[in-house]
């Protein structure tokens, strides 16, 4: 029985630290994708004034 309790136990934090991950993960490319758009680097501003 305290073996399965242990076991819960690090199944549960292995979860939370994978959630924490991928909610920062998301935050992070969202940031990015938004930020790349309103500043655009020198090879997105050279194809803008290609077109």
């Amino acid at each position: 029985m305290f073996a399965a309790y242990v076991w819960h136990y690090w199944v549960g934090l292995v979860l939370l630290i994978a959630a924490i991950g991928a909610v920062l993960q998301a935050v992070v490319g969202y940031l990015v994708k938004v930020s790349a758009t309103r500043y655009p680097n020198r090879r997105q501003r050279q194809a803008q004034k290609n077109k």
